[in-house]
């Protein structure tokens, strides 16, 4: 299986050379960068100058992504250079995105502390790939830069989709909620725009699944997702459901709003209800 050029091992010591050493590569990081930082001064003509403005710069956008993954034993592979270049540029320094839309049912908090929120979201094309991998973070690294060539360029359109937020992670577990299977589902919310006329994959592991409305329990945490802090999210929530058979008792979402390996991550829990 095509990985999308993402290949992840054990943790190492961030790149203290990097703007931003606190994760892999975020959608912050890429929009951060400004003309000054992505240019750079020199001779011969205007189209010559804009020309290799716009080579350099892929490549220096390129090379900034392998130099900050590099340091968390991530690789990025040379053809990733084109989905960088285009998230990049449509974003144009912007960090407003469309968020998936859900209507807030209720919540529980405690001593100030919200607990969880219910949820309803509403029947919906999602794009999804299944990964399997060693580990559950190589999962996510590998079906997130699928995913990211498919917004950027890889579709039907042959164009950029726009970003929507969160990228969900669909995981199972056995009986006990102990061990999480290595089978993990990758998706992502068309925009609205794209919702009635879905843009068709290029890459044939990625497919348009139409979700059907749902309800859904969600709880926040912070930090990097693994398959320690999952399974400790999944017993923390069933503690605070009542009653707990309502849900859904061996599928779970991650919902990240932040890039998977960013060491600052923002995630959700969510629970399905039972229909």
């Amino acid at each position: 299986m095509d990985r999308g050029g993402c290949q992840m091992g054990g943790g190492g010591v961030g790149d203290s050379s990097g703007p931003d050493n606190s994760g892999m590569i975020t959608l912050e990081d890429l929009e951060s960068f400004s003309e000054d930082q992505l240019s750079d001064s020199g001779n011969g003509s205007l189209e010559e100058r804009e020309t290799m403005q716009e080579e350099d710069e892929s490549g220096r956008l390129l090379h900034y992504w392998q130099d900050v993954a590099r340091g968390h034993q991530v690789e990025v592979a040379p053809e990733m250079a084109e989905p960088i270049q285009q998230l990049t540029t449509n974003n144009q320094g912007h960090s407003i995105r469309e968020h998936v839309p859900f209507t807030l049912l209720g919540r529980k908090e405690k001593c100030g502390e919200l607990l969880y929120e219910k949820r309803q979201y509403e029947k919906g094309h999602w794009a999804c790939t299944t990964m399997r991998e060693e580990t559950y973070e190589q999962s996510i690294c590998y079906g997130f830069m699928k995913i990211m060539r498919y917004i950027c360029q890889q579709n039907s359109l042959e164009g950029y989709l726009g970003m929507t937020l969160p990228i969900v992670t669909v995981v199972t577990t056995d009986e006990s909620h102990s061990t999480i299977s290595n089978d993990v589902r990758v998706a992502y919310f068309l925009p609205t725009e794209h919702q009635a006329q879905p843009p068709q994959p290029n890459d044939n592991d990625i497919t348009i699944e139409i979700w059907p409305t749902a309800t859904v329990y969600s709880r926040p945490f912070t930090g990097p997702t693994n398959e320690v802090t999952i399974v400790q999210q999944i017993n923390a929530m069933a503690e605070q459901l009542e009653p707990a058979g309502e849900c859904v008792n061996d599928s779970f979402m991650v919902a990240g709003y932040t890039n998977p390996a960013h060491i600052n991550r923002q995630n959700e829990i969510w629970f399905l209800e039972r229909p």
